[in-house]
């Protein structure tokens, strides 16, 4: 019986470690996470023109305590913040922009929030007292430095929770659409 060999280039079995160790280094591409096919979560349709689709999300969030930073008639940044332990600081950003739908009677409003993380950061230093007169005597004096530094930040992707503020936004604005003929929309009583 007659045996056939093979022989492998020594390049080509060098390179099959490194293509092995590149396909396991862990490190994700986040870009290939965004497909496109889906705004449902972060937009949101309304009757109303823009100017009064994005005062109805300025009211909802000022109704829930954010502070808003920027606004102008169809564009607003606001945020809020937490604090869930004594070093620990949270702060959730939003950012809206409404624009019409061409009919003049409908805009839609787009909402992106993200969610900051901050955690102490302790750093020491020293200093020290040279005293020429008599010689060569150092004191070291030590102290130490707190400051909050970002340890995260990532946009919030829950459907639930734009629902949750698209809801408060619909609220705010049964109160403030006017029809043509002067009248105004209230909500229901409870």
């Amino acid at each position: 019986m007659s045996r056939t060999r093979f022989c492998v280039p020594p390049a080509l079995v060098a390179l099959v470690p490194l293509v092995l160790a590149a396909c396991t280094t862990g490190k994700t591409a986040f870009y290939h996470q965004e497909e496109f096919s889906d705004t449902s979560a972060f937009s949101r349709s309304f009757p109303g023109s823009e100017k009064a689709v994005c005062e109805a999300a300025r009211r909802a969030l000022l109704g829930q305590g954010y502070v808003i930073s920027k606004s102008t008639d169809n564009t607003m940044d606001g945020n809020k913040s937490f604090q869930p332990a004594s070093d620990k600081h949270m702060e959730i950003a939003f950012h809206v922009v409404c624009a019409s739908n061409g009919n003049g009677k409908s805009a839609t409003m787009f909402v992106s929030a993200t969610q900051d993380g901050y955690g102490i950061k302790k750093s020491n230093s020293s200093a020290s007292l040279g005293v020429s007169v008599l010689g060569s005597v150092s004191m070291p004096f030590a102290a130490s430095d707190d400051s909050m530094v970002r340890v995260s930040s990532e946009t919030i992707r829950s459907a639930d929770f734009y629902d949750r503020f698209f809801g408060a936004a619909e609220r705010y604005l049964l109160v403030d659409v006017d029809d043509d003929s002067g009248s105004q929309k209230k909500p229901d009583s409870k």
